[in-house]
């Protein structure tokens, strides 16, 4: 099926407008009116992977018209408020660096700073690590490294003057508080009061490990590493993001290569092979090999889950259109209101499990890219 991603792709833009975008299955779900949010952030990043490893424009103009809809000449921005403090929000700040070279838009260098003015005014935790969100106070979640990591090392690189104190004593306390040394994956969330609902009252982790939050850390530290230019840190984030990578492909399943959504539950009732995670983790892997900083074997482990995506989830429709299924539409911790969301083994096979979300198809379409750059003769 190689040959129609594309197809499928190009079908996605040409279906949505940046007021309607049709693989944010949350908003349509809810109702909600369309502002700026990480679904779509991680949709426009992997368009402009897609555009720069094809050669086709088209995807590149997409995202700045995108882009364009939500970002006005003063930088201010569509549906975002600095005051939720909310790291999800961060994330599609990091395609404002890449327009703003290739454009030249002081608009987008001035969103710039909109974004990075709230990292400087982020609240934090006692290791220094920031809140997740002002509803989730105290707490680190796996996911909020990608959300607010990348963007951060990139202004870091590009405006800031490369110092990345910050963000590696953030990485390390994740590394050094969430990773469980027996099992060797890390937990999704750490409320560091140790007084949130899910929150194991000693040590203050969540119950358990949640495929996704996983690979948005795999993801957010492959990327890192491309951007980070302190050849010290490099070096250090290097070694974690082995022991990470080492660690979750002792879980892939056999047969696919692909991860269960509890990832150390792997046969248990009601588990299953997830998607969003498992590209996520191909991508880190594949993306790892090219880079020098994981073995070569790993570009075959990642292709070989990518391949095993696509023939347990990748189908064609009634129409002869493809969809990508097995996506967990969202999962969380809480917030106190929200007690179902517990972490507990339950809960997380218990979201809704649904077809086309960014969540899954934009690290699906990172995983493609990576195939196209190091499996050229067999995707052309």
């Amino acid at each position: 099926m190689y040959e129609q991603i594309e197809k499928y792709i190009s079908r996605l833009i040409l279906e949505s407008a940046p007021d309607k975008p049709i693989w944010n299955i949350e908003n349509i779900l809810q109702g909600k009116p369309a502002k700026w949010n990480y679904i779509d952030g991680c949709m426009m990043t992997a368009l402009l992977c897609v555009s720069e490893i094809t050669g086709d424009k088209k995807y590149a103009d997409f995202t700045e018209r995108f882009i364009d809809h939500y970002v006005s000449e003063d930088g201010s921005i569509l549906g975002y408020s600095m005051e939720k403090h909310n790291l999800d929000d961060v994330n599609e700040g990091r395609v404002l660096f890449d327009l703003y070279r290739s454009t030249g838009k002081e608009k987008y260098r001035r969103a710039i700073e909109l974004l990075h003015d709230q990292l400087m005014d982020q609240p934090r935790t006692v290791t220094g690590n920031f809140w997740h969100k002002d509803i989730y106070p105290n707490q680190i979640w796996l996911d909020g490294i990608y959300m607010a990591q990348v963007f951060y090392v990139r202004y870091q690189t590009e405006f800031g003057g490369c110092d990345y104190t910050d963000t590696m004593s953030q990485i390390r306390n994740v590394r050094r508080y969430m990773f469980d040394e027996n099992k060797r994956l890390l937990y999704h969330g750490l409320d560091c009061s140790k007084t949130s609902f899910w929150s194991d009252k000693d040590t203050g982790l969540s119950r358990n490990f949640w495929l996704r939050a996983i690979g948005w850390f795999t993801v957010a530290l492959a990327d890192i590493i491309e951007y980070i230019s302190s050849p010290d840190d490099r070096e250090e984030l290097c070694g974690i993001f082995r022991e990470v990578i080492d660690g979750i492909a002792q879980y892939a399943d056999p047969e696919t290569g692909m991860f269960y959504q509890v990832v150390d539950c792997g046969g248990r009732e009601g588990n299953y092979l997830e998607t969003s995670g498992s590209s996520m983790i191909a991508y880190a892997m594949m993306k790892g090999a090219r880079l020098g900083v994981l073995d070569a074997g790993y570009a075959v482990l990642g292709r070989k889950t990518f391949d095993g995506i696509c023939e347990k989830y990748l189908k064609i429709n009634e129409n002869g259109e493809l969809d990508l299924g097995g996506i967990c539409l969202v999962a969380g911790l809480g917030p106190e209101d929200n007690r179902v969301r517990d972490g507990s083994y339950e809960y997380y096979i218990s979201e809704p499990v649904v077809e086309n979300d960014a969540k899954g198809v934009a690290p699906f379409v990172l995983c493609y890219t990576e195939v196209k750059r190091q499996f050229a003769k067999d995707v052309n």
